[in-house]
């Protein structure tokens, strides 16, 4: 068997393409504030791939670049004059941190108005991600609701795809707040039969090869080997690792989770990494800026 593979670059291109379309008619010019705290490379580069698909959406990019040595004061006020600023509908805080404000991360992302979080980090949308889906008739929530981009970003693959979700059993590996927690929650909604593994989890590979579809964001270089699956398994690797390699012209190769090679020959469908799941991500950072400005517009219309 070869898998079909999981395009999350093509995928992604249709998501700028429907987003850009739908721009003109909001009312108002989307913009996302991009806050990039310190010279880290890796950061750097991020920002500069949301602020360049920004641009190919149709969304203003406002990059707003800090000293790494800044005090915890300062980028919280940044944040609130943000949060105050009409102009801007999505804030985004790019981490990793400077270490000395690792011990605010929690209160600096809680800052950002739950309108503009744009990552979906915020306490009120993460609580809401446990909320079964509404009855057939009821009425949808009239509030602004934002999943968390990664976990958001698996899903929309998946459904452009035309893997259905309902009824499967899943396996996620991995429980981490970013990833692994709020993507458990919303395969719950999508009506999945999830089982949630992490570094305690015993016999993992068994549980794995029960497993209809697979997601793998444990952060370890092809932890998943190809024997693991179930043939004809559908596996989404989240993970990215960078792995020292003298013979590469970087000095690195960036490896998944999973033994992508072994895994291709047992899978039906498996995401490459790169140009899987990371360009989701931002994809679906671009959406939640989209659906904030949409929102934005809309209370201002009511309001006037």
């Amino acid at each position: 068997m070869t898998a079909q593979l999981l395009d999350g670059k093509a995928c992604s291109k249709e998501i700028e393409a429907e987003l850009k379309a739908l721009v003109p008619a909001l009312g108002v010019e989307p913009s996302l504030a991009l806050v990039l705290v310190g010279a880290n490379p890796d950061s750097k580069t991020y920002v500069r791939l949301k602020k360049n698909a920004c641009l190919r959406a149709g969304i203003v990019p406002q990059v707003k670049e800090l000293p790494a040595t800044i005090a915890f004061e300062e980028l919280l006020a940044l944040i609130h004059s943000l949060n105050a600023d009409a102009s801007v509908h999505g804030v985004l805080l790019q981490l990793p941190l400077p270490e000395h404000l690792h011990p605010h991360e929690e209160e600096l992302l809680e800052a950002i108005s739950p309108e503009k979080d744009v990552d979906g980090l915020h306490s009120r949308h993460f609580a809401r991600l446990a909320e079964l889906p509404k009855a057939e008739g009821e009425a949808a929530p009239r509030d602004l609701r934002l999943q968390p981009c990664t976990p958001a970003g698996c899903l929309e693959l998946l459904k452009r795809n035309g893997i259905e979700l309902a009824g499967k059993d899943v396996v996620v590996i991995g429980r981490g707040q970013l990833v692994g927690l709020p993507l458990s929650l919303m395969l719950l909604a999508a009506n999945a039969t999830v089982t949630t593994c992490h570094s305690q989890t015993k016999r993992l590979a068994d549980k794995v090869r029960q497993a209809e579809v697979v997601f793998v964001g444990a952060g370890q270089p092809e932890l998943v080997k190809g024997d693991w699956l179930a043939e004809g398994a559908v596996v989404v690797d989240v993970g990215i690792n960078y792995v020292d390699d003298a013979t590469a012209k970087k000095g690195y190769k960036i490896l998944g989770d999973v033994d992508f090679a072994a895994a291709s020959t047992r899978a039906s469908a498996i995401t490459p990494v790169p140009g899987g799941i990371g360009p989701m991500t931002i994809a679906m950072l671009l959406k939640n800026t989209v659906e904030c400005a949409k929102y934005a517009a809309a209370r201002q219309a009511t309001e006037s």
